[in-house]
């Protein structure tokens, strides 16, 4: 087929294997895309609207509703938020502590991406139970890793989806150093798999040789690769918390429920694994840069398509972190949280989501009672780059069948991992 000189309608009503409900629709005339839209239909949810009103130390609980698959991430934000707000300053101990537990999601959600709804797309499957017929051994990887990050949620946190344990001001109470060491052989095989999985797929997984000239947006750390807390960046220009919603501008179509954030000059940016990959590199451990001499990724990487071996990079990061702060975790007279009364304040509090940066904001009175609330999911950073990558891959390719144009346009959508759910807002309702 060729539409380089007729007319292309493609539509895809529902989106496979992506978390949430959305569709895309391309409208091409004369080989050039004249419409690309991204349909995000699942309904908005209001949690900013259901916190108002609420005490101040309610979001933890609340937002972690927000998404099963990243519940920590919403409960670090907010916790980070609230306490920013009130001046109060969380010991180290605690902190590492929520990059344990961040750890545990970074590898769940990650393995759930890669070996549920990503690997099958490159090998041309439908889903991953039949793409388990034929690679039963390396399906078998990602089970275990997906089980080992849900076990190291479930110790530190309570449960595995939306976790009971984190409080404002720290944990309601600390794990002993004995049941987190019963996690170590779990995590250490979890590893060992990971490595085996980015060598798989980064030898024999055939990545398209597509780019964009995409704007970066993560947090950097001096010290370590960026999980729970960081400087905010774009590009290589630092971004003060305080200036978030100054610094990016939020717009909403009338073909979508999810707002989208761009840059104040209303330039896309991209969030997620890709950022942090490309603006922390230097901080990955050396035996993990050596792994990828023996795979098709590099460094800078801007082929979205890889973004699939970047995620593998972090779960294999996350383990090495994880086995790092159990073996150093010595929670002998420790607090588990820090007390604090509440006072009339404006708090933010960022973080780094598997998906991408997760913003919260939020306003709190004299008597502790949310009074405002802004959440700003990682989706709604990237729904505008994935729709300009849509728009490139169809123009580059007008001999290609309406059934492989289909199944390469869910794959590109599915290089961002969107959240679908976490991303659903409205910014005005009219009821005629």
């Amino acid at each position: 087929m060729n539409f380089a000189d007729r007319p292309l309608s493609l539509s895809i009503s529902a989106l496979s294997r992506v978390e949430g409900e959305g569709g895309i629709s391309i409208e091409v005339e004369k080989g050039k895309v004249k419409s690309c839209k991204l349909h995000i239909f699942e309904a908005p949810r209001f949690f900013e609207s259901f916190l108002i009103g609420r005490h101040f130390y309610e979001p933890p609980d609340i937002t972690a509703r927000i998404c099963g698959i990243c519940p920590v991430a919403y409960q670090v934000s907010s916790t980070a938020a609230i306490e920013k707000g009130c001046n109060v300053l969380i010991p180290e101990n605690l902190w590492q502590l929520r990059r344990l537990l961040y750890c545990g999601e970074w590898i769940e959600s990650h393995s759930l991406h890669v070996f549920f709804l990503h690997a099958p797309g490159f090998l041309r499957y439908p889903s991953l139970m039949e793409m388990a017929k034929d690679y039963p051994t390396e399906v078998g990887w990602g089970l275990q890793m997906k089980k080992a990050g849900n076990a190291l949620i479930r110790t530190l946190g309570g449960r595995e989806i939306h976790p009971v344990n984190v409080r404002v001001g720290g944990f309601y109470s600390l794990p002993e150093k004995k049941e987190l060491k019963k996690l170590l052989d779990p995590l250490k095989k979890g590893l060992d798999n990971t490595l085996a999985a980015l060598k798989w797929m980064g030898s024999t997984f055939s990545f398209p040789p597509f780019q964009g000239a995409y704007r970066f947006v993560a947090l950097r750390n001096d010290a370590s690769y960026p999980i729970e807390r960081g400087q905010l960046y774009c590009g290589q220009q630092p971004v003060p918390i305080e200036q978030f919603e100054n610094f990016f501008k939020e717009e909403q179509t009338d073909y979508s429920n999810a707002l989208r954030w761009l840059g104040n000059d209303s330039a896309p940016c991209v969030a997620g694994p890709l950022a942090r990959f490309n603006l922390n590199y230097y901080l990955l451990p050396p035996f993990l840069r050596d792994i990828l001499k023996q795979t098709t990724l590099n460094y800078p990487c801007l082929n979205p398509f890889q973004s699939i071996l970047v995620r593998l990079v972090e779960v294999a990061y996350a383990f090495d972190e994880a086995i790092r702060l159990i073996e150093t975790y010595e929670p002998e007279g420790e607090p588990c949280c820090i007390d604090f009364k509440p006072c009339a304040s404006l708090g933010q509090g960022i973080s780094e989501a598997p998906r991408g940066i997760l913003y919260h904001r939020y306003h709190v009175d004299e008597q502790g009672i949310i009074t405002g609330a802004k959440i700003v999911p990682p989706t709604c950073f990237n729904l505008v780059s994935a729709e300009e990558d849509l728009k490139a891959w169809i123009e580059s390719h007008p001999h290609d069948s309406i059934e492989n144009l289909s199944a390469d346009c869910e794959q590109i959508v599915r290089n961002y991992d969107p959240c679908i759910s976490c991303a659903t807002h409205l910014i005005k309702l009219t009821f005629l």
